[in-house]
């Protein structure tokens, strides 16, 4: 068999290029691979497009092990969602495939100790931020399908790749220990975020509490449900497959909705210097928390009951984390300027305090959405 991949990078090296080739050989695709592409933008994984001379087309993937420092439990977690979704749906848009390799594993180690995944590629496209309420709407169904075709998926087989991610309490812990620390000499600065920080704990640890109490079931949980990670087909603009699946795992269902409000239903960035434009908006809520109950059928009432505290401790959790990261000097969020984190963490507790001012309304978009939806 004659291996020929054509690079359009010319910037690879050739050791590199025969590492890709390598990695691309060693998976059951349909076909021989022809060419190679770096593909997409994404910041974490190394991520190509490899074309097979059948004109079958696939997503190769280098791992970010640094990130991600148990790929084969991360790929453990994602085939097995996979296939179970691939079972209960007819169209083969609506979830990822990935390819296994000629000794029958969803990974490839190669001879550096690097690990490469390989799906076939499905044609469409993402979006940052949505252009229309309706690409909000898409959003929402497709994360809400996801939910409900693994509403009987065992989740405590899943293997927790990161503990106690969602664990608010545990966050709250972490804050602290850096307050305490000030290691860079920052503490002084953040007193009036650090006070409303604390001042929410208690309520910010609601759902971890019910969680333990097992008032809320253990679900299969995407862990990144931003608009980016939804699949849209470029004729009919419809949902179809949720993408990056690094970070799915056992979880409540309210947090990833809750993720989704805090980053798609606020009306500045995420790193907007002026808090005066944070916001939620209520009329984004309405929508997305429609499309979410509309394919999400099988919540139970109480976790529908507590989809808004999902949206504010998500919120909250995220504002102490970049509160955290700033004291601690930058050493787990990328930054762009020295006080990049001090930013996000205002924006996220403004948004929360927004939150707060509109819990009910907030309470009553879900009755009314529920109820329209049963």
């Amino acid at each position: 068999m004659v291996k020929i991949i054509f690079f359009t990078i010319i910037s690879l090296t050739e050791v590199n290029k025969l590492r890709i080739e390598k990695a691309a050989y060693a998976f059951r695709m349909n076909g021989t691979p022809v060419s190679c592409i770096v593909f997409g933008h994404g910041h974490i994984n190394y991520t190509l497009k490899v074309t097979t001379d059948t004109g079958a087309e696939y997503v190769l993937q280098k791992i970010n092990k640094y990130v991600f420092r148990d790929p084969v439990r991360l790929m453990a977690n994602a085939s097995a969602v996979t296939e179970f979704l691939r079972k209960r749906i007819d169209d083969p848009r609506l979830a990822l495939h990935f390819i296994p390799t000629y000794q029958g594993k969803f990974y490839h180690r190669d001879e550096c100790g690097e690990f490469w995944r390989a799906y076939d590629f499905v044609g469409g496209f993402c979006l940052d931020a949505p252009e229309t309420e309706d690409d909000f709407y898409q959003s929402a169904l497709a994360f809400g399908r996801f939910q409900q075709l693994l509403s009987d998926f065992p989740a405590n087989t899943l293997h927790e790749t990161i503990p106690e991610f969602h664990n608010t309490i545990d966050r709250y812990r972490q804050l602290k220990e850096s307050v305490a620390s000030d290691s860079c000499g920052r503490l002084s600065g953040v007193q009036k975020e650090l006070a409303f920080a604390l001042e929410q704990e208690e309520l910010a640890g609601t759902l971890q509490r019910m969680r333990e109490a097992g008032e809320l079931p253990l679900r299969v949980t995407h862990n990144d449900t931003k608009l980016n990670n939804v699949l849209l087909d470029r004729t009919t603009r419809k949902s179809l497959c949720v993408l990056d699946l690094d970070t799915v795992m056992p979880g409540l269902s309210v947090h990833d909705f809750g993720d989704s409000i805090r980053f798609g239903a606020a009306t500045a960035a995420e790193d907007e210097p002026d808090t005066e434009k944070m916001s939620l908006d209520l009329h984004l809520f309405e929508v997305y928390t429609r499309g979410y109950l509309e394919a999400a059928t099988e919540l139970t009432p109480k976790e529908v009951e507590m989809l808004p505290m999902g949206a504010f401790v998500m919120t909250m959790e995220v504002g102490i984390r970049f509160l955290k990261d700033y004291l601690d000097g930058d050493l787990y969020f990328k930054t762009a300027y020295p006080e990049h984190n001090l930013v996000r963490a205002r924006t996220q507790l403004k948004l929360a305090a927004d939150m707060l001012t509109k819990m009910e309304a907030m309470e009553q978009i879900v009755a009314r959405v529920a109820k329209y939806v049963q």
